[in-house]
């Protein structure tokens, strides 16, 4: 720790921590250190790093005056302390600094360089003008990140066919809940990413995992299914999100990743005179990659339908948006169960509205049936209830 003390400063955020642990834990390869200047230009050129596709530069290249005067008067091998909120995360030794061209990144990650993109905007502010190239090391022991859960699981199942998703589940709904059952179909194991991010979410991480728990526990064979959380920073984020995917999945070793028909990430594009996605670039990573119907309910099939072999028009069908549903539940209104199961309704605005009822028990009471006993009951059984009375139908 005393040479630590003497060892000038690196400044870095979260995010950069966090990809930095990636790396560290295998989770990124074929990239298996930061770039130097050639590698970077021979990703740039081609999207490869040793023949192996990876689809941008991985850099280090903090912004800020602190940091762009450390990097302009940097020595040859000297070693930088990597602090993270106030603390020292891990030191690097330094071998080359070399300029970047901020635009040019952010266009390789986010397909644009319009500060009008959340994306740009937010990653614009992070990135400096200097990148940094050398071996680092963490001031912790290399995270784990799960791979321990994950081995453990196959092993215990024999698992051939290890089925990978990427879920915000904000909120878990119903067409959720498809996706899942139907990876659970084709493969042995299903390893359910939980986005995790820095930035503040509608729903945190916590409630968002209670109630991906909830519905593993209670309605899954829940061996056969493990949560995973994923920590979501900018690596993931824009027109590469899917490759970024394939890759940690692969390297968690998934056999396979089942992604939506909606998903912004797959980016059709017209090359060569035929229509082509992003899935037309990820072939030799080594995992399948399968597109999941999208899923609606439709009020004359009257059950959860794939648009694809559902013959009726839009104007029969409900659509899952979480967006929408989500702004159901800030509200306050108990979604139709429909769109989401009243038990995680309960459960998230039992937790998303603490004591929101005066007297919960003479509600209690004066609305639904009883078994002539005097009990104590929660928000969230209450919110169950009132959800059986909406989905009375004698009088409707």
């Amino acid at each position: 720790m005393a040479s630590q003390r003497k060892n000038r400063s690196l400044f870095i955020d979260h995010e950069a921590a966090s990809a930095l642990e990636f790396l560290k834990a295998g989770l990124l390869y074929p990239v298996t250190s930061l770039m130097n200047k050639a590698e970077v230009s021979e990703v740039l050129s081609n999207s490869t790093i040793n023949k192996k596709i990876f689809p941008f530069p991985f850099i280090l290249a903090p912004s800020g005056k602190r940091n762009e005067a450390v990097l302009q008067d940097i020595q040859s091998k000297e070693t930088l302390n990597l602090v993270c909120n106030g603390k020292i995360f891990g030191t690097l030794c330094v071998d080359e600094v070399f300029e970047i061209d901020p635009k040019e990144r952010l266009r390789h990650i986010y397909g644009t360089d319009d500060e009008m993109h959340p994306g740009v905007r937010q990653t614009s502010k992070r990135l400096g003008k200097l990148a940094v190239y050398g071996e680092y090391t963490l001031a912790h022991d290399v995270p784990n990140l799960h791979r321990n859960e994950i081995k453990n699981a196959i092993e215990l199942l024999n698992a051939k066919n290890i089925t990978a998703i990427m879920m915000a589940a904000n909120p878990l709904h119903r067409a959720h809940e498809k996706l899942i059952r139907q990876s659970l179909e084709n493969s042995d194991l299903t390893v359910i990413f939980l986005l995790k991010p820095y930035e503040t979410a509608d729903l945190q991480y916590n409630l968002r995992y209670e109630a991906l728990k909830y519905f593993i526990d209670n309605y899954l064979p829940k061996n056969r299914v493990l949560i995973v959380p994923l920590e979501s920073n900018y690596i993931f984020a824009g027109i590469n999100e899917i490759i970024i995917d394939a890759i940690v999945a692969k390297n968690y070793g998934c056999t396979k990743l089942t992604i939506g028909q909606n998903h912004a990430g797959l980016g059709m594009y017209y090359d060569s005179n035929t229509n082509k996605s992003i899935l037309d670039r990820v072939t030799d990573i080594g995992i399948h990659i399968s597109v999941a119907s999208e899923y609606v309910y439709c009020n004359v099939c009257k059950t959860l339908v794939s648009t694809n072999t559902c013959p009726h028009g839009q104007h029969h069908h409900i659509s899952y948006h979480a967006e929408s549903i989500l702004e159901l539940l800030k509200l306050g209104i108990v979604p139709p169960a429909v769109l989401v199961r009243k038990e995680i309704s309960a459960l998230l605005l039992s937790k998303m509205f603490k004591n929101r009822f005066k007297n919960l028990e003479k509600m209690y009471y004066n609305l639904l049936p009883i078994g002539g006993l005097l009990e104590s009951h929660t928000e969230e059984e209450f919110y169950k209830e009132l959800m059986n009375l909406y989905q009375t139908t004698s009088l409707t």
